[in-house]
């Protein structure tokens, strides 16, 4: 079998972790099966947690039919779908049917056993999804055995809170190519993508196909060893005498050899084939011939003339070295992890929506399209659960998240009467927990230029953070012209020099946004920006892509929205909607630059005659509050008009 399976029995991890078996007793369930072309049917009875090929070789007839086909793979049907020979017995219905057969086995396989028994707590929250059995373009051979693409779908079990790696994965049964590529999950129907790091809890009775996303390398994840050991270390192997043992064979009907050389423990206590771990011959010589044709191709390359695009991009390699220094300053990083509490992955019925931070009082920022989809503007609110999770740090982590209110505090995507563009959402936590730091109180107004950090969850995978350099507006012209001559070296061009004129043109009609270049693409809208000073003075929120002609996508330049306006829109649609409650959340918010964004809001609210300020504080709601009341006379003052000198 491929070399997914053969690597799995090297770290002796069994595709039954998260599950109980042998001792566990569960509610008797009975099931029946029959051979493939066969309508006979025998009924078999479980009363404990296993697999559904540990209940059926309490038939003796499935055994004497398995005794008949040595050497080859044991294939279930459920409902016309494949399912492993390791499918949890409990997922099966009481008087359900399943279908045998036996198929001709890869050679060399090494499959991991699903019978072995498991002394751990059992894993809630059983969950199956299914699979086409082809991929799409580009990955259309997913199956390590390719008999069983004749079979249209396969099912795949999964526990709530694993993502979808994990599941697929334990699996077994798919080629390596599936994680080692950019591969997500379409469904079949509506084609909305989910993504090897989204958590599965979404995804039970939901049919998908393979799809290769794109040519890109696949999101950072743990490496595959640990992403391993984190499945394998929560259970002990042992034999039904209670002495430890190693994993045996399974899938195929292939006798162990008791002949078989003794193994030795990997670092984490496992037993692993002896030549697991040996040193690569004559690799002292090799490397010190790489090294010596590196060093020659350095050196080769300080002495090339330069083009004139490196003319174009070194005054930016400078002034990044310069400025993103700040940012690298160990007191800075040490209070940059601290304020990072604060940053959340905003989960939308489990799958990554965006990022999102802790405001003030218990509501949470992030941008306005990333919760678009599922917003009933006319009603405020939600139709679809959606949680936020501030301590997604490493991929396998249980958090169950907080659970955010169906009335969305305020939203606002598109331009004002001003032609200003906002994106932008305030979202309120539902119950009272314990919170991390509120950001407001670290708020400062937009620096024009030096070092900031991104922090927020690109991709959708954990938690990271992207110091960058500000990009000024008279340095625009240099960014965007530096990538149109990098496109235009390339084999391909897929657009057109107005592209990147048109990129320069919509950000000159936007002169608020903060510009920067950072690695921060998809899913990572939302995240907080923060300046030299560990201030958050933006809200990460887009870029301009284009296709590189490498099948990969990439930004000219990316942009936030300062946090200074998104305040006062925020406190503009608090007092229009009249949630005083969330109005007082945010004035017991103190920090150091209110005055200023209070008399800017009141020069707005002036410009624009919004009443709903000057009728406040005749609310009943509001008499009632020695801070609201404050808060509302201050906007009903009439300024005295400043005399003028007049000179005879």
């Amino acid at each position: 079998m491929g070399p997914k399976k053969l690597k799995l029995a090297k770290k002796g991890v069994g595709p039954m972790d998260g599950f109980l078996t042998g001792e566990e007793p569960h509610g008797t369930h009975n099931f029946e099966w029959s051979l493939s072309g066969d309508n006979k049917a025998t009924t078999v009875s479980c009363n404990k947690a296993g697999t559904v090929e540990d209940v059926l070789k309490r038939s003796s007839q499935f055994r004497d039919i398995s005794e008949k086909n040595l050497n080859k793979e044991l294939v279930i049907m459920k409902d016309g779908k494949a399912i492993s020979s390791h499918f949890p017995c409990c997922l099966i219905k009481n008087n359900e049917r399943l279908t045998v057969k036996y198929v001709k086995a890869v050679q060399n396989a090494n499959p991991v056993n699903g019978s072995v028994q498991r002394k751990r707590k059992r894993r809630s929250g059983e969950l199956v999804f299914h699979l086409l059995t082809k991929g799409g373009k580009d990955v259309v051979n997913i199956m390590i055995n390719s008999t069983l693409t004749k079979i249209p779908e396969m099912t795949v079990y999964a526990f709530k809170n694993e993502n979808v790696k994990q599941a697929l994965r334990r699996d077994g049964r798919l080629l390596d190519i599936v994680f080692t590529k950019n591969c997500v999950l379409s469904h079949t129907s509506s084609e909305v993508i989910t993504e090897m790091s989204s958590l599965v809890d979404d995804l039970d009775g939901k049919s998908f196909k393979i799809i290769l996303l794109n040519r890109k390398n696949p999101p950072e994840s743990l490496p595959e060893s640990l992403e391993l050991d984190d499945m394998q270390n929560e259970s002990q192997i042992i034999d039904p005498s209670g002495d430890q043992a190693p994993p045996k064979q399974s899938t195929t009907n292939g006798s162990l050899n008791e002949n078989t050389p003794n193994q030795k423990p990997t670092l984490n206590g496992n037993m692993a084939p002896g030549s697991m771990l040996r040193e690569i011959p004559n690799s002292k010589d090799m490397k010190g011939r790489l090294l010596a044709q590196f060093q020659h191709l350095v050196k080769g390359k300080k002495t090339q003339k330069q083009t004139p695009l490196s003319r174009i991009q070194r005054p930016f390699r400078v002034d990044y070295g310069k400025n993103v220094q700040t940012c690298n300053e160990v007191k800075t990083m040490k209070k940059l992890m601290d304020l990072s509490n604060s940053v959340c992955h905003v989960r939308i019925n489990g799958r990554s929506g965006g990022s999102g931070f802790l405001l003030f009082g218990k509501c949470v920022l992030t941008n306005g399209h990333v919760i678009k989809g599922i917003y009933n503007e006319n009603e405020n609110q939600l139709t679809e659960k959606v949680t936020v999770h501030f301590s997604y740090e490493s991929l396998g982590q249980v958090d169950p998240g907080a659970t955010v209110e169906e009335e969305v505090v305020g939203f606002e995507v598109g331009c004002d009467v001003s032609g200003h563009t906002y994106d932008w959402a305030l979202l309120r936590l539902c119950a009272d927990q314990e919170l991390p730091d509120v950001l407001l109180k670290h708020f400062r107004f937009l620096p024009q230029r030096g070092g900031i950090c991104i922090i927020g969850h690109p991709m959708g995978a954990v938690k990271k953070i992207d110091p960058c350099l500000i990009v000024p507006r008279e340095g625009l012209n240099q960014v965007v012209e530096r990538h149109q001559a990098e496109y235009s070296q390339g084999p391909i061009q897929l657009v057109t020099h107005q592209f990147f004129d048109g990129v320069k043109e919509d950000i000159r009609q936007q002169p608020k946004t903060l510009l920067y270049e950072s690695c921060f693409y998809y899913g990572s809208s939302g995240s907080p920006v923060f300046d030299e000073h560990c201030n958050v003075v933006a809200m990460h929120s887009g870029g301009y892509e284009y296709p590189n002609g490498k099948d990969e996508i990439q930004n000219v330049i990316e942009f936030g929205y300062p946090l200074s306006d998104i305040t006062e829109r925020i406190v503009i649609q608090m007092v229009q909607r009249g949630r005083f409650d969330v109005l007082k959340e945010y004035l017991d918010c103190d920090h150091a630059h209110q005055q200023r964004v209070m008399s800017n809001l009141k020069n707005l609210v002036e410009g624009r005659n919004i009443i709903a300020f000057k009728n406040g504080v005749n609310d009943p709601l509001v008499c009632n509050d020695e801070g609201l009341k404050k808060f509302f006379e201050f906007f009903s003052q009439v300024d005295e008009p400043v005399p003028m000198d007049i000179c005879n």
